[in-house]
Parts: structure tokens; C-alpha cells; sequence
């Protein structure tokens, strides 16, 4: 057991110092993208309901710190065009690298961004409040081009967005408050420094 635990020791001490001469300060990176939320809405009584595809307009900007050569952790604002809201979601968010080779021009990530979805931009009708809600948006991207240098970006993910709808009370109503649940997949593409 002795025998074991001395080479293991040796290797864990020489390869953690190994790992520490390696260790580059975190630089700044951005992705900013463009694109489109799709789904399907379904509207009406249950009796008598309505499909009907849906396209809004996404922009997002990510802003963070590449914590090693396949991390990077950062804040993120963007703007979410739905047919009855304008959201500005508010968040966090990580892109990890999948790919095992530093020096490889096309590269897969993960990327999940989490946060607060609000309305400060949204303007209704007399009467119409809108206050937003949480947000997760998980997926994956392509990114294209030098590591160290402006790449392209494709992304696509799932986009799970709430928001509250008020509505003035009329004829015989008690009440037509509103829980919307906007759940989409997101196509995305733009660039990364």
C-alpha cells in the first residue's frame, strides 16, 4: 500500500505544480448575436383552440472573463421581440469548450445562460401591464475561427421565458390576469472576441 501511495503522492504534488506554471491571467471575451425565437402559440378556450407559428426578434450580448482556455463565465443583456411583449433579459451565463485540442479553428460549446427577463422597454395599451419573469436558455454553438482572435458564432438552444400580463377589467371579467410561459427554440448567429 506504501508503494502505491508514495508515486501517487510524487505525481500529484509534480503535476499540480505542473498546472499552476501553466495558468494564464483571464482575458475579456464577448459573443454578440442576432436571431430568432421559433415555437408554436396556442390561443383560445380549451374547447376551441388556436396554432398558430410564431418568429420574434433576439439580440444578445455576453460579456465575460475566460477563466482557462475552455471556460468562460460572464453577465449577458439582450432584447426578446415577442408578438405581446418587448423583455430585456438580465442574467448570467458560462460557454464551455467541448473541444480537447487548443489549436483547433472550429470549435463546439456548451453554453447555458440563466436570469430575469424585464420590461422595462415595453410599451402596452392604455390599461395593458406587462412585468417579466425568469429565464434559462440552454444549448450549444459553433464557433469559427482562431482561438486567440474574431470568430464567427452559431448558436442553438432552447429559450424558456415567463412574463405577467395585466389586463383592464371589462363587462361581467373579475379578473384577466395573464401567466405567459414563452418556450422557443433560439437560432443565433453573430461574432466572439
Amino acid at each position: 500500500m506504501k508503494r502505491l501511495l508514495f508515486p501517487f503522492l510524487i505525481v500529484l504534488f509534480f503535476g499540480n505544480a505542473h498546472a499552476q506554471t501553466t495558468f494564464q491571467r483571464p482575458t475579456y471575451v464577448n459573443y454578440t448575436e442576432l436571431g430568432g425565437l421559433f415555437g408554436l402559440v396556442a390561443s383560445g378556450t380549451t374547447t376551441m383552440q388556436t396554432v398558430e407559428n410564431r418568429l420574434s426578434f433576439t439580440a444578445q450580448t455576453f460579456n465575460g472573463v475566460q477563466l482557462s482556455r475552455r471556460l468562460a463565465v460572464g453577465g449577458l443583456v439582450g432584447i426578446d421581440w415577442y408578438k405581446a411583449a418587448l423583455l430585456m433579459p438580465v442574467g448570467a451565463g458560462f460557454r464551455f469548450d467541448l473541444a480537447r485540442h487548443p489549436h483547433q479553428n472550429v470549435r463546439l460549446l456548451a453554453i447555458a445562460d440563466a436570469g430575469y427577463g424585464l420590461a422595462w422597454l415595453h410599451k402596452g395599451s392604455t390599461g395593458y401591464e406587462v412585468t417579466g419573469g425568469w429565464m434559462i436558455n440552454p444549448g450549444i454553438a459553433l464557433r469559427v475561427g482562431k482561438p486567440s482572435s474574431t470568430a464567427f458564432v452559431l448558436s442553438l438552444s432552447y429559450k424558456r421565458q415567463t412574463a405577467d400580463i395585466q389586463k383592464p377589467i371589462t363587462g361581467n371579467d373579475i379578473q384577466r390576469d395573464e401567466h405567459r410561459v414563452y418556450n422557443r427554440l433560439c437560432i443565433r448567429m453573430g461574432i466572439a472576441f
